[in-house]
């Protein structure tokens, strides 16, 4: 106990170094838990070979209070992973040592910062050790007080407790003060244990600086049956007299005055470099699993929802990429994910309705090594862009379905329409976007997708639709198809999905008049086939796209960033939906058969070139 009063010392000495000398950071927020952290890596609890941030046997340390930075680096500098010198470069540009923590960063287990995140990637991380790689490592979340207001860390705690994720240790830093003042329940721990044990969870309330109930709790904790959340009582900036416990110290960083006398009041500093103990060496021990056969093929004319041939082809890939595991919000029967749980349903984990827990129980499963395709309508994913947002951050490969996309899912009316995924998707660096047309497009874009190391969203339709392709047909990501194309082609006609067909319904009409347009099926909407593109517009008076979805960050947006404004047209989603027939939508919202008609009538006017 003594060493460990001695390095926390040294924890508080490196906080403060390195936040004064940035000039910027939460030293306030890393001094609360520093007793918490320093037993939990050097008290013997927590295994990890330092060695191999990599090793599938160490326990996982996730710092949702982000925030927290400054102490996940200096307790990695005690762990002699990091020199003092390598400790000053935080927050300075090109630095690993980053404001809040990344991926780059090998002792981080996950991109936070955003509150509210950690238990849920924690959730998934466990859910991988428990149920697939039946490793028995453990996965610890440090977690402030003030994030306890988000509901994403209720979904985690309710989903945890219904997979008795015996191996999740939640550590709540009870420091009574947020950024602007008091939380919710200040040093009311009985709030928090009323609240969490109430859930099923085991809780276990603490002074966070005394060791003694430190290294009780972790004992008791690791010993659980059930998940366990530890409540600790800490002091905000605990171990400098003019920082405890005072409010409009968040997010503050010492003067130079006030380090030094900080200083003073911390004391003789012993620099100390102490070991973690490794991991046991086991090997993943995942259940063999039977591989089903599923051999379902299309035909050209059969008439199949892509949102059942995307679980269909969940079961089809599965024997060539053993890693999938799939997720859904309650909607199985509606995704179709179903099919893929009726063959596999040990690599199926129902989410419920708590999509941004869903989400960032598929990060977790990622940085194990998984490949999560996490299913649910469009609409509901729009919930969970915050934990989407910062995945991208943790460097992660997911894969994410929205069905029952656009106006064309019909009576349901607005709540169940997602008219903003599409622009939601493309603004995530590096993503990948796939809008299947019919069962075999949907086929191969899933094996694409999965292939894909990276973050990818499908789009899926609830109304059944002709199949238009043979499976000699491939579709590789940043690819299109002309499904139509003459040398008489007067405009260039863009579907994708549901208005796909309609563009094949409008060229038919059009062709009986003696006119002719070039069909593109835009399946991959980002990245985008930008040559062929540019070719359609140079050959043809301009281009028409169709989309079902709001004009906003949707397909004509991204056309017209790649090929440019001039000559591109766009019909979309301009009105407030409403209930009624998918038909008599695409109708009111001008994206039918009949619209691309229209248009092409009056552009066809405008361009001068032909009478009707």
């Amino acid at each position: 106990m003594k060493e460990l009063a001695e390095l926390s010392k040294l924890l508080r000495y490196y906080i403060l170094l390195s936040t004064t000398n940035a000039g910027s950071g939460h030293p306030t927020s890393c001094l609360s838990s520093v007793e918490l952290m320093a037993s939990l890596l050097f008290g013997g609890f927590f295994h990890f070979d330092a060695d191999n941030p990599d090793n599938p046997n160490n326990d996982r340390l996730i710092f949702s209070k982000g925030h927290a930075a400054p102490l996940l680096y200096s307790l990695w500098t005690v762990a002699g992973k990091l020199t003092e010198q390598e400790l000053l470069t935080l927050r300075k540009f090109g630095s690993l040592l980053e404001g809040h923590p990344v991926r780059a960063f090998p002792y981080a287990e996950a991109a936070t910062g955003s509150l509210g995140q950690g238990l849920s990637i924690g959730a998934g991380i466990a859910i991988n050790g428990k149920y697939i790689d039946r490793l028995p490592y453990r996965v610890f979340v440090l977690l402030g007080d003030s994030e306890m207001a988000e509901g994403s860390v209720w979904e985690a705690i309710q989903l945890a407790s219904y997979y008795k994720l015996d191996n999740l240790i939640g550590i709540l830093d009870v420091n009574r003060l947020g950024q602007r003042g008091e939380t919710m329940y200040g040093w009311d721990l009985s709030a928090y244990e009323k609240r969490i044990s109430s859930f099923g969870w085991k809780t276990i309330c603490i002074d966070g600086h005394n060791f003694d109930e430190i290294f009780k709790a972790y004992d008791e904790a690791l010993k659980s049956k059930l998940p366990t959340m530890i409540i600790a009582k800490t002091v905000k900036g605990k171990g400098v007299s003019f920082l405890e416990d005072r409010e409009g110290r968040h997010g503050v960083a010492l003067s130079e005055a006030e380090f030094k006398e900080a200083l003073k009041e911390l004391g003789e500093i012993k620099r100390l470099t102490i070991s973690i103990k490794k991991p046991d060496s086991l090997k993943p021990k995942q259940q063999a699993l039977e591989i089903k056969e599923f051999t379902n093929r299309y035909n050209i004319g059969e008439m199949v929802a892509t949102r059942r041939a995307y679980g269909e082809a969940l079961v089809k890939i599965f024997p060539e990429f053993p890693d999938i595991v799939v997720l859904d919000a309650e909607v199985s029967n509606s995704t179709y994910a179903e099919i893929f749980k009726k063959h596999y349903p040990e690599r199926f984990f129902e989410c419920f309705v708590a999509e941004q827990n869903m989400v960032g129980m598929a990060v977790g499963l990622s940085l194990r090594g998984k490949i999560p395709f996490v299913s649910t309508f469009a609409a509901f994913l729009t919930r969970a862009f915050d934990h989407i947002r910062m995945a991208q951050y943790s460097e992660v490969n997911i894969k994410l379905v929205g069905s029952h996309a656009g106006v064309s899912i019909g009576q349901d009316g607005p709540s169940q329409m997602g008219l903003e995924d599409i622009a939601m998707m493309r603004s995530i660096l590096n993503s990948v976007i796939l809008y299947p047309s019919d069962a075999v497009s949907t086929e191969k874009l899933v094996r694409e997708a999965a292939k894909y190391k990276g973050i990818v969203y499908i789009r899926t339709t609830r109304s059944t639709t002709p199949v238009i392709y043979s499976y000699d047909e491939e579709f590789p990501i940043g690819g299109l198809k002309v499904i139509r194309k003459s040398d008489k082609d007067l405009f260039t006609v863009i579907g994708a999905g549901i208005t796909l067909h309609e563009a094949l319904k409008a060229y038919e009409e059009l062709k009986n008049r003696g006119i002719f347009i070039r069909v593109i099926d835009l399946y991959s909407l980002k990245p985008l086939d930008v040559e062929t593109l540019k070719e359609a517009l140079s050959e043809t008076e301009a281009i028409i796209t169709v989309e079902d979805h709001y004009p906003a960050g949707g397909i004509a947006e991204a056309v017209k960033s790649e090929v440019g404004a001039e000559r591109v047209y766009s019909l979309a989603c301009r009105k407030t939906p409403k209930s009624g027939a998918p038909e008599e939508l695409l109708d009111y919202e001008e994206i039918s058969a009949k619209a691309i008609v229209d248009c092409v009538n009056k552009l066809n006017k405008l361009f001068r070139k032909y009478k009707i």
